[in-house]
């Protein structure tokens, strides 16, 4: 039978063939693949021609096309709708994978041309994106070992082979930890819970198999199982299988997977000469520095840590007039702050998620994008790789921009968390290429599926991305969409977030899902008035896990990666009722893969430009402000990689902003 990954696509804008895509079709796609890749990069290094910018970087961007267009499909499938088939291949693929790319940036006379025309690029006469996908190329390949000989280049290739087998393992023991670990729940053990709650825990039990309804390791249901169960002992089983994953001694235990990433990771950096692996991660971000890094999360941690504080006395308080004794638990925390919650603010998320039904929010990011970027959403009806999963047709003033995916629910094939990727990234080289943008998120399914404010919250960042890779307006693919300083990806996403917040947005899109009835403008302002609500904690939580990441790559490689992170928590006084939001066995974001290692900082570092880029908006005397849109998306979100992050935010903003915006949007300015 003709393989359907390497043939013509006669689909809608494309998109991939997926009831024709079997699980049996990846592998020899990507022996394809490869096999044409490698013959196209042979191609341009053996070239008895001189460099030319076309005949070695055009030529280079465009090698990988059918590799590319294979691992768009498979890998946004095995994230998302995993099977025992399509985990097997990447395991299979890693080193493969791995070993690829060390002979493309090991390539010596590969190496040489681009060289050869970095070194003389001042008389190319190329345009500025040219010139900057050149130094990007010249820096990939350097920071590569393309620069290193004989032993030393051949240890790096064992190194990175072995480091992408091990992240891909840690992947999958997370996976395997979450879809194996339930709960199961009597019917007592129902009360208290909001009906949502009992909704979802039903549903999660019959997709388990169950004989009643469970609790699980997604965070949308165990995040409210923790916020409302009366039952105090459940809360603590729950939540300590829940940062336990990584961690039980069985086959799936991750400790020893990360501490051979870690000291695999070090002596990568000083095979290339860097005295820690944060030195040679954090070069070209646009932190540059550890010592910059710790120096932004020092400067919140302390009125982070001092609010958290204050509110952590508040908690064990309720909780010892409940007849409790302390100390405040961690599992209690939830559970005692949604309380408080509700007392400070007569905010009952039972009340609230009526008003916040999937399909009104997904109405209101669209809306915003309408607003904001004249785009146009429509429906399209096309078969999809799960039958949970949408999608629509991006366009603007008739001209077609993108495809748009999204794949909402939770389920067991899929790994936890939110992100946005693409099946096919935006480029003009070669001719037009528009891209297929997906979302993915774990969203607790119902009838309808009802979503909590934090969740909410969710679905407008990750569509923040995928905005950043729809309106991407480049030639070159090296740089489309989010292809960004790690420390600048997260500004588009966390911005978007706040348009969630704009008043008139809520009060136009957040309707009951059964009457239609818009929130009640009392609970609206109630809603908004709560918007720094609990940060101490979200923040302590989140900069204890960044701390960790920058001690573990920012020194000697720790023996025993647990004892390293109590040390850090230790010195930095956590507090007993917090923990980390990633424990070292489940921190996906660092171990399974380099995005993020040395980088978890980086959803700080873009808030602080977050925060200062919606201000422009509100100096602007409108959230949806035309003049301000049109920079945003030229600047920021059509821009790509084309110019280095800090010039491109500049060039939107004027200048680059200060903590101090950052404290007032998580209510830290004055610690309690």
């Amino acid at each position: 039978m003709t393989n359907p990954l390497l043939t013509a696509w006669v689909t809608p804008f494309g998109l991939p063939p997926f009831q024709a895509i079997r699980d049996a079709d990846f592998a020899p796609a990507f022996e394809a693949g490869l096999a044409e890749a490698r013959a196209a990069i042979a191609a341009i290094a053996d070239s008895s021609a001189p460099p030319s910018f076309a005949n070695t970087i055009d030529a280079l961007e465009l090698a990988e096309a059918t590799l590319d267009r294979v691992s768009g499909v498979f890998y946004n499938l095995a994230g998302a709708d995993s099977t025992e088939a399509r985990e097997a291949l990447m395991r299979d693929l890693a080193p493969k994978l791995s070993a690829f790319s060390s002979e493309v940036t090991n390539n010596k006379a590969l190496f040489a041309r681009i060289d050869a025309l970095w070194q003389g690029r001042k008389a190319l006469r190329l345009t500025p994106e040219q010139a900057r996908v050149l130094d990007l190329y010249r820096q990939m390949f350097v920071r590569a070992g393309a620069q290193l000989e004989g032993d030393a280049a051949a240890r790096l290739t064992e190194v990175k082979s072995r480091l992408a087998v091990l992240g891909t393992t840690f992947s999958q023991n997370i996976l395997a930890e979450e879809r194996d670990w339930f709960m199961e729940l009597s019917e007592a053990d129902l009360a208290g819970l909001p009906e949502f709650v009992v909704d979802t825990a039903r549903a999660a039990g019959a997709e388990k198999g169950a004989a009643g309804p469970v609790v699980t390791l997604n965070r949308s249901l165990i995040v409210p199982f923790l916020q409302f169960s009366p039952n105090r002992e459940l809360r603590r089983r729950a939540y300590e299988a829940w940062v336990a994953r990584g961690a039980n001694g069985n086959a799936q235990d991750n400790r020893g997977v990360a501490a051979e990433i870690l000291a695999l990771r070090a002596e990568r950096a000083t095979l290339l000469g860097y005295g820690s692996f944060a030195d040679y991660k954090l070069e070209p971000e646009m932190a540059k520095t550890p010592a910059a890094v710790r120096n932004l999360l020092m400067r919140v941690w302390q009125p982070a840590r001092a609010k958290a504080m204050a509110d952590a006395g508040v908690l064990e308080r309720m909780m010892e007039a409940e007849g409790i004794a302390g100390p405040l638990e961690p599992w209690d925390w939830r559970y005692y702050s949604e309380k408080r919650r509700h007392a400070e603010h007569d905010l009952d998320e039972a009340a609230l998620k009526p008003y916040l039904s999937l399909d009104a929010m997904i109405a209101a990011q669209f809306d915003c994008a309408a607003r904001l970027f004249h785009l146009q959403f429509t429906p399209l009806d096309a078969p999809m790789y799960h039958p949970d999963v949408r999608a629509w047709e991006v366009s603007r003033d008739g001209e077609h921009i993108a495809v748009f995916i999204g794949d909402y629910f939770a389920r067991g094939s899929k790994r936890s968390g939110a992100w946005c990727s693409a099946m096919r990234s935006q480029r003009k080289l070669g001719g037009v290429v528009t891209p297929v943008v997906v979302n993915v998120c774990n969203f607790a399914k119902g009838t309808p599926a009802l979503l909590s404010y934090d969740d909410a919250r969710t679905l407008f960042h990750e569509f923040g991305h995928a905005l950043h890779q729809m309106l991407s307006d480049v030639t070159y693919g090296f740089i489309s969409g989010t292809s960004v300083a790690r420390d600048f990806v997260e500004l588009p996403s966390q911005l978007y977030e706040h348009w969630l917040e704009v008043p008139e947005v809520l009060q136009t899109h957040a309707r009951h899902w059964k009457s239609a009835e818009p929130m009640p403008a009392e609970m609206l302002q109630r809603l908004l008035a709560a918007g720094t609500y609990d940060q101490g904690f979200a923040t302590v939580e989140f900069i204890a896990s960044a701390m960790v990441d920058l001690a573990f790559h920012e020194g000697p490689p720790p023996a025993d990666p647990m004892q390293k992170q109590a040390e850090v928590l230790e010195a930095l006084g956590m507090p007993h009722a917090i923990r980390m939001r990633h424990a070292t066995p489940h921190f996906a974001h660092v171990f399974s893969g380099d995005g993020y290692s040395s980088g978890y900082y980086s959803y700080m570092w873009s808030e602080v430009m977050d925060a200062d880029a919606f201000a422009a908006f509100e100096e602007a005397g409108d959230a949806f402000d035309p003049v301000t849109a049109v920079k945003l998306e030229r600047f920021i979100l059509s821009a790509g990689g084309s110019q280095p992050a800090e010039d491109l935010y500049v060039q939107f903003r004027g200048k680059m902003p200060g903590v101090d915006a950052l404290l007032k949007g998580r209510g830290l300015l004055d610690p309690v």
